[in-house]
């Protein structure tokens, strides 16, 4: 389990930080985008597997996850209301910190309404069925990253990161380091440093007239 001050410390540094201190992987396509605004969460990852159209497997996450967990849907792609209003309603009240579903959700006034944190590939109001159980705490490729239960997520306004299990303590202290330098950076900016003398730019420049 990871513990608080690693959530919060990626929850404050937010999901394009994490992505650069992490090495530059795990980032989910940009097609993943925000369906609540300024929604910012981060969590272990709780890992589901729909067949194509068929939401059960998401019902059974809602009542198999732990508090705290980010639920991380592969639902094919598919243009289908993985989730709406009353699945929201019951990851609310089970304490989860949020979806991300490679897919579509619907019922969008009431996720905002609900200040529920979910991420898809866009909306549908197409129903989903519910035969099929799926698979959970599988590994699961969602928005092009193979992401696995335990795995850490910071989703935000600008995507989604999912970091390695194995690599969070590493991707932690880069991250720290990445939020210290970035202060000391805008402190320097607001002197009247240039970015082209801070990040050392000037040395592409020289053939420039």
């Amino acid at each position: 389990m990871t513990d608080s001050t690693t959530l919060d410390i990626f929850r404050r540094a937010g999901a394009a930080t994490v992505y650069e201190a992490s090495g530059r992987i795990g980032c989910l396509d940009s097609e993943i985008r925000p369906v609540v605004a300024s929604a910012v969460v981060s969590g272990r990852a709780f890992t589901v597997r729909c067949d194509h159209g068929d939401n059960l497997a998401v019902h059974r996450a809602v009542a198999e996850a732990e508090a705290g967990d980010i639920l991380i849907v592969d639902g094919q792609s598919g243009a289908f209301g993985y989730v709406g209003d009353v699945l929201a309603e019951a990851a609310l009240a089970r304490g989860i910190a949020g979806v991300v579903v490679d897919g579509t959700v619907r019922d969008a006034a009431e996720l905002r309404r609900m200040n529920f944190p979910a991420w898809s590939r866009g909306l549908c109001i197409r129903g989903a069925s519910k035969t099929f159980p799926g698979e959970l705490r599988c590994p699961v490729a969602v928005g092009g990253v193979v992401i696995r239960t335990g795995d850490l997520i910071v989703a935000d306004d600008d995507g989604v990161c999912a970091v390695a299990a194995e690599l969070v303590e590493r991707t932690r202290a880069g991250t720290e380091t990445r939020l210290a330098q970035e202060a000391s950076m805008r402190e320097a900016l607001r002197s009247g440093a240039l970015t082209l003398d801070l990040l050392d730019l000037r040395k592409y420049l020289v053939d420039t007239k």
